[in-house]
């Protein structure tokens, strides 16, 4: 049988190699090195199987989503990445699992730049622990309670494909003629291999009032942003950039995915309104002095994913 320090030092010890790394795998404790002047941010995401992801999922697929779901935190601070911990929960020691799942930790610590450099090991239900580290320029840190009343909502990429994937993946996308044209491949990237957006950080540290990273759904994560801020938020439905995928499933339901779904891990961000918008971004909406949350002809009772309500 092998033994807990076999597995870490067979399975996860060659994925802690970093500039910032002074002590990785192999100590009490890692040693990491800020460079002068910087702050550093720190954020935990745990993922239980069949509650984030299927227990049947690839694991090379679930160990890639739970680090890049951890890391888009920091790229919704402004953070740029330096290391990260796994603390991963087994109900028994599954060797060709382990063997898939380091492979996708690997191909996340290489993608990301956020070396693996300590953890925990223990027996229980499958469940992932990532804590990822990373640094910001003192006096740079971008927060979610910035936003002043006229600044416009910004967001990233396209939303909405990963809960358009998660319907594909149930086998519950709506029954149309036109729903047989499906790109699986884009879907199970977007769901299973998100991409934390790094390439905008200094972006935000330069002209973003506030960011937030979006994981439960633009309704709900906006929202969060607007109460930390203060302020009140009108978004504009027709606005969301939707993907040829996700769109093709017909409007209304990817807008309902776009504001709802969650996973897309891309960013909402509150800019001032002499602001240009980069390609890349798009408006969606802008903050209200009115504390109140309006999305013209969508019910926002429905705000989007809540882990204690067991409703989206």
């Amino acid at each position: 049988m092998i033994s807990e320090s076999q597995i870490i030092q067979r399975y996860f010890s060659a994925f802690g190699r970093g500039d910032s790394v002074t002590l990785g795998i192999g100590d009490d404790a890692a040693a990491l090195r800020l460079p002068p002047g910087h702050e550093l941010v720190v954020s935990t995401d745990t993922q239980v199987a069949g509650r984030h992801f299927f227990p049947d999922a690839l694991p090379e697929d679930v160990g890639y989503r739970v680090i890049a779901a951890a890391a888009s935190d920091l790229a919704a601070m402004a953070g740029a990445p330096v290391g990260m911990t796994l603390a991963l929960t087994l109900p028994e020691v599954d060797e060709l699992w382990l063997h898939s799942f380091s492979q996708g930790v690997g191909d996340a610590a290489t993608a990301l730049k956020l070396p693996l450099v300590g953890g925990d090991l223990t027996r229980g239900p499958l469940t992932i622990s990532v804590t990822v580290m990373g640094s910001v320029p003192a006096q740079s840190l971008v927060c979610r309670d910035g936003a002043v009343a006229g600044d416009l909502l910004v967001v990233t990429g396209t939303l909405g494909d990963a809960a358009c994937a998660l319907a594909m993946l149930e086998g519950q996308l709506p029954d149309r003629s036109n729903c047989r044209e499906i790109d699986e491949a884009f879907f199970n990237t977007r769901f299973y291999r998100p991409s934390p957006r790094f390439e905008w950080i200094d972006w935000l540290r330069e002209h973003a009032h506030a960011c937030i990273d979006i994981s439960d759904g633009l309704l709900m994560d906006a929202t969060r942003m607007a109460e930390a801020s203060g302020v009140g938020l009108r978004i504009n439905p027709e606005a969301l950039p939707l993907s040829p995928n996700t769109h093709r499933q017909g409007e209304q339901q990817a807008i309902e995915w776009a504001l709802t779904g969650g996973d897309d891990y891309e960013l909402a961000i509150a800019v001032p309104p002499t602001c240009d918008i980069p390609q890349g971004m798009t408006v969606v909406g802008e903050f209200t002095v009115t504390t109140e949350l309006q999305c013209p002809g969508v019910d926002v009772s429905q705000l989007g994913f809540d882990h204690f309500s067991g409703e989206n």
